[in-house]
């Protein structure tokens, strides 16, 4: 070669543009779930299907088979194989056609990179050039993984790793030979050879990989003939597409990012939105549904569906509804209750009336329009029950417990310039589900807040700020979790107890349910993502059975719910002390009740009766006992002695008492209606 050959080639050589980085290439972006699983992908810059990998991460046979077939002395060269070029020059004037082309692997990442056919002398020599730049500026490794990103596979599918996805539907870390082959031969003529047009061509080709293969001593002749002997498939992998909204936001929320690493389970969140999508087929379009799972104990999020599919228009399933502002219904209660706890407004085993109540003007009425009576706090909250709820609210007050929802990391959304009013109670605020989660992890913790998180690099938390005060005291949160989990539940299906509460929207616009155990919190959705009304779907008809099941698919993995702690457990839960025999609170009625009145009949109010107690003093039980005869009023009937409840069935109209000693006895008869009559008598 004369030295102006050799100076117009250092020339062109120093002339030639920086090379890409690795970085500067244009990828797709990916997310992924807490063990670094492909949760989803999206198109890179140029509408590409260009996934990142690394020759690491790729089955070690397609790498033996590539150097095979494309370049076996490439650790040998720098960039050129002057071997395979002169090779390639004499097999071509022998046969009087092209044979082979004696270009590298680097050769062909220069022809990638540059993006443009290398049909002239030109184009070729500027390759040469490339080749070596590129095996100067890289190591063989980093070359391997230029061509891994970038070899073409067909349509807008470029890289290995998403081929494998497309062709295969799984990572290509474990490949059949077959496979392999097959991702081998694709590259060379990528748009006649794609397996979803022309299959013939690309089993020829696969098949002539596998010869090679067979020729160098990669695989044997028995794996070749067996690889040969299977079928392609002729239809493409769809991309994974697990947890679409909860992928979009942390892509939308790190732009710059081409890897999203999220804490939410894979296999846990692939199984859930296959049941959601089952769940929600009974019922007809737009209904839709969104779930939360996350593990309270560590604060991580593990499955987020905003909606069973994120394609499904007819549902109007681009729209994530684990984060749409709803009315909570229901579900608040129990931070009531817990509050009442705290504040010492009563015990569970409190009386209250459940009757029509005006306070302040507001008189909220129960979700079946009936009332119960006298009830315990523990009955009053097992069955919902409006009118407690509020005049427990009012007890302990509004204010308070949306201070105790924002320790708890929540943001409740409000009518801008309004005070919490005693409507908050039964639904009067916006929540969304992962507000609900993040209040319930805290009630699940025995009252003390858990930041939850989706995200394991930067991305948002659910709360939205850090929290370090108690949301309920310890003591008022086990009482609170250990009445949620006497609610009706499939023990036959349950692992252990589970502590849940249910929520209907006014007009049936949202059913919530949501529930913990000692290691698990989920919450459930289901309604319009339009606001509409379903109609008698409730949280207990529609979204229970799906917590249920939920928690069934968490299955042995599940921890029971914690025991009463030491301020409880060395209490009988269900001895009351006097002062708070009925809780206190100032409910007042509504109307006066006309017509079937409650009374007493006997005794009349004031008198003295000798039982036969005055003759030793008292030291003996009388044998005659006090009766006491009511009439009117609507049973069943709740009697009380001096503060205290007797046992009766409710349903007779008289009661007969033994008293220990003479004095006073203080008697109170109330009716289901919530009619009260008391009377004092002087025993003897």
């Amino acid at each position: 070669m004369s030295l102006s050959v050799v100076a117009k080639v250092h020339s062109d050589f120093k002339a030639l543009p920086p090379l890409p980085g690795l970085a500067d290439l244009s990828l797709s972006a990916v997310v992924l779930d807490r063990d670094d699983r492909l949760l989803r992908a999206f198109a890179s810059e140029d509408d590409k299907w260009r996934l990142p990998v690394t020759p690491g991460s790729i089955d070690p046979l397609y790498l033996e088979m590539l150097l095979a077939f494309e370049d076996k002395r490439f650790y040998e060269h720098g960039g050129i194989d002057f071997r395979a070029l002169a090779r390639s020059v004499v097999q071509s004037i022998r046969h009087g056609r092209l044979v082979s082309g004696g270009s590298t692997l680097t050769m062909q990442v220069a022809r990638l990179l540059d993006e443009a056919p290398t049909k002239t002398f030109k184009r070729k020599y500027g390759q040469f050039l490339k080749a070596v730049q590129l095996e100067k500026a890289y190591s063989k490794q980093e070359i391997l993984q230029f061509y891994t990103l970038r070899a073409p596979f067909g349509g807008n599918i470029e890289g290995v790793r998403a081929a494998s996805l497309t062709w295969f539907g799984k990572e290509p870390t474990r490949l059949t030979p077959a496979e392999a082959a097959l991702l081998v031969a694709l590259p060379q003529s990528p748009e006649t050879r794609r397996p979803d047009r022309h299959t013939d061509n690309a089993t020829r080709a696969r098949n002539r990989v596998l010869d090679r293969a067979v020729a160098v001593g990669v695989i044997s002749r028995e794996e070749a003939d067996s690889a040969a002997a299977e079928p392609i498939r002729s239809r493409r992998h769809a991309m994974p597409l697990h947890a679409a909204h909860e992928s979009r936001h942390a892509r939308f929320a790190s732009p710059d990012s081409n890897v999203h690493r999220l804490t939410l389970d894979r296999d846990l969140q692939i199984a859930l939105e296959k049941m959601a999508r089952q769940k929600i087929g009974k019922y007809p379009a737009p209904v839709s549904m969104a779930i939360i799972v996350a593990d309270h104990r560590n604060g991580k999020v593990l499955v987020s569906i905003g909606a069973p599919d994120l394609l499904d228009t007819s549902r109007i399933g681009h729209v994530d509804m684990t984060r749409a502002i709803r009315s909570p219904g229901s579900t608040l209660k129990p931070f009531i209750y817990g509050l009442a706890f705290e504040e010492g407004v009563g015990v569970p085993e409190s009386l209250i009336v459940d009757s029509p109540t005006n306070i302040g003007g507001y008189q909220p009425t129960n979700f079946d329009q009936a009332y119960q009576g006298t009830v315990t706090l523990r009955e009053a909250l097992k069955l919902s029950l409006n009118t407690p709820a509020v005049q427990l609210l009012e007890a302990i007050g509004p204010a308070r417990l949306i201070a105790r929802l924002k320790r708890a990391g929540v943001r409740p959304k409000m009518e801008r310039g309004t005070a919490p009013g005693l409507a908050i109670g039964l639904g009067g605020l916006g929540l969304s589900l992962r507000d609900l989660t993040q209040a319930y992890a805290a009630l699940a913790r025995e009252g003390k807040p858990v930041f939850l998180s989706v995200c394991r690099n930067s991305c948002e938390a659910l709360a939205s700020s850090p929290m370090s005060r108690p949301v309920l005291s310890e003591k008022a949160a086990w009482l609170v979790g250990d009445i949620l989990s006497e609610l009706p539940q499939n023990q036959a299906e349950m692992v252990s107890k589970l502590a849940y509460k249910t929520g209907t929207a006014y007009g049936y616009r949202d059913a919530w349910a949501v529930g913990y155990d000692g290691r698990y919190v989920a919450a459930v959705w289901l309604g319009r993502p339009d606001g509409s009304p379903v109609p008698g779907e409730t949280g207990s008809s529609a979204a229970v059975p799906v917590l249920l099941d939920v928690f069934q698919k968490l299955g042995p993995a599940r921890v029971p719910l914690p025991k009463a702690p030491d301020s409880v457990a060395g209490q009988v839960i269900t001895t009351v002390p006097a002062a708070l025999r009925f809780a206190r609170v100032q409910g007042r009625p509504a109307r006066q009740v006309v017509g079937n009145k409650l009374r007493v009949t006997f005794p009349p109010d004031g008198a003295e009766l000798d039982l036969g107690l005055s003759k030793d003093l008292g030291s003996e039980v009388s044998e005659l006992p006090l009766i006491v005869k009511v009439s009117g009023g609507k049973r069943p009937y709740s009697f009380l002695v001096n503060g205290v409840p007797l046992d009766t069935s409710g349903f007779e109209a008289q009661f007969s008492w033994k008293p220990e000693s003479v004095g006073f006895a203080n008697i109170t008869v109330l009716d289901a209606r919530g009619q009260a009559v008391r009377l004092t008598v002087q025993l003897h």
